[in-house]
């Protein structure tokens, strides 16, 4: 029996959050060990909606949410990002060590074949504040006018997670975020993605951007910017976006490949920490068939620096 099939014999309890992205699944207890076809109905409300979200899984730890990762697919640690300790694959953003993602991005698009999906889970939530924010890619494509989509489906784009931390947080200079931007880029990647890839399971195009970008190729830095901002404004336009308000024990799951988020930094001082784990992706396909590259891949930095790249990366993007 396909999963298509397996998830046609139940009926989720599915509530939507927005017109265009986000559900609320209500009545299911993650683990592990979730029946074939109420699994499989998650994954088809997940390619569906893009992001599911389950209140209180209070019952979840570290162990059982990586077990419940795994019905996913194969979970993966973050490239240069150490898991936390006693997880295998595991990441914890802690806001009290860097961890605020408060900028427009998908997961780890500076790789090259990047997750496929995000599952978070949430452990200590503020008072006030501390929302996430999604945006439907593939919705924002589809509002391109015809020439911009047009214009889209031909450009290439170079991701790298050694951004600019800077541009896009409160507080940057604090000791915390230093340190965590210097594990963030102790190993050097970088990768040219097509601004518009082929979802492998629905056929939707869907944009590739998001803070990892650090120009579109065949662009000066000036009209790439523009051009980048004028997509980015399409992705979370209000129209394409779903906001959750956490309590500690909710769990989101997102599509990575037809997404972007966003982490609400307006909770100041207050502790804020989530853990989660991604599921090995694969490498985008553009309109017309091209697969992306990685131009670099792991390269360590010594001293600062870009050691020599590692042997067998990529040094060019494929014809």
């Amino acid at each position: 029996m396909t999963q298509a099939q397996q998830a046609q014999q139940i009926q989720l309890d599915i509530h939507p959050v927005a017109g265009r992205i986000g559900a609320e699944i209500r009545g299911v207890v993650l683990h592990g060990d979730l029946p074939a076809a109420t699994f499989a109905a998650i994954r088809a409300a997940l390619l569906r909606h893009k992001v599911l979200f389950f209140r209180d899984q209070v019952h979840l730890d570290d162990t059982a949410q990586e077990s419940f990762a795994r019905l996913f697919g194969d979970p993966v640690p973050h490239p240069t990002v150490p898991s936390r300790d006693g997880t295998q694959f595991l990441l914890e953003l802690d806001s009290e060590h860097g961890g605020r993602a408060n900028s427009w991005h998908t997961d780890v698009t500076f790789d090259l074949a990047y997750p496929q999906v995000s599952v978070l889970r949430a452990v200590t939530i503020p008072a006030a504040g501390g929302d996430t924010v999604w945006a439907n890619t593939a919705a924002a494509y589809q509002d391109l006018p015809e020439a911009l989509r047009e214009l889209a489906d031909k450009l290439w784009a170079l991701h790298t997670n050694d951004y600019d931390y800077a541009a896009t947080r409160v507080n940057a200079s604090s000791d915390a975020l230093k340190r965590y931007r210097e594990v963030f880029t102790s190993a050097l990647y970088e990768t040219e993605h097509p601004v518009v890839r082929v979802h492998p399971e629905t056929g939707e195009r869907t944009l590739v951007q998001g803070h990892f970008v650090k120009k579109l190729l065949g662009y000066s830095s000036v009209d790439s910017a523009h051009l980048v901002s004028v997509l980015q404004g399409h992705v979370h336009r209000p129209e394409n976006t779903v906001r959750w308000r956490w309590r500690a024990g909710d769990v989101a799951i997102w599509d990575n490949r037809a997404t972007q988020h966003y982490a609400i930094n307006d909770y100041g001082d207050a502790k804020r920490v989530v853990r989660r784990v991604t599921i090995a992706g694969d490498v985008p396909v553009s309109v017309d068939g091209r697969r992306s590259v990685a131009i670099k891949s792991g390269v360590r930095r010594i001293d600062g620096e870009p050691a020599n790249q590692p042997a067998g990366a990529a040094a060019s993007r494929a014809a």
